[in-house]
C-alpha cells in the first residue's frame, strides 16, 4: 500500500510539472505570479516544520522539547546568525531540554 501512494505521488508530480510546461507564457509571466512562484516554497517549507514540530505520532498536539529548539533557531535567524550556528542551537536546546524534563 505505501508503494502505491509513492507512485501515485511521483506521477501527481510529474504530470503537475508537466501541466506548467504546458501553460501560456503570459499567464506565468506577470509580477504577482513571479512573487507567488517565490513564496510558496518558504511557506511550504514553514508548514512543515510547525506540523512536524508540534504534531505527535497519534496526530494530537504535542509542546516538547522540540518547540524548544525550533524556538532557538527562530531566535538565531533572526539575529542572523550563520546556517550552522542555528542548526547547533536547535540541537543544543532540543537536547538540553530533554535531558532537564
Amino acid at each position: 500500500m505505501t508503494w502505491v501512494a509513492v507512485l501515485v505521488s511521483a506521477a501527481a508530480g510529474y504530470l503537475l510539472r508537466l501541466a506548467g510546461l504546458c501553460l501560456p507564457a503570459r499567464w506565468v509571466s506577470g509580477e504577482r505570479s513571479r512573487r507567488v512562484a517565490e513564496l510558496l516554497p518558504v511557506a511550504l517549507l514553514a508548514a512543515l516544520v510547525v506540523i512536524q514540530t508540534v504534531v505527535g505520532g497519534d496526530g494530537r498536539l504535542v509542546v516538547d522539547a522540540r518547540l524548544a529548539g525550533v524556538a532557538a533557531a527562530v531566535l538565531a535567524v533572526a539575529a542572523r546568525a550563520p546556517f550552522l550556528l542555528v542548526v547547533f542551537l536547535a540541537a543544543s536546546t532540543t537536547a538540553l531540554v530533554r535531558a532537564l524534563s
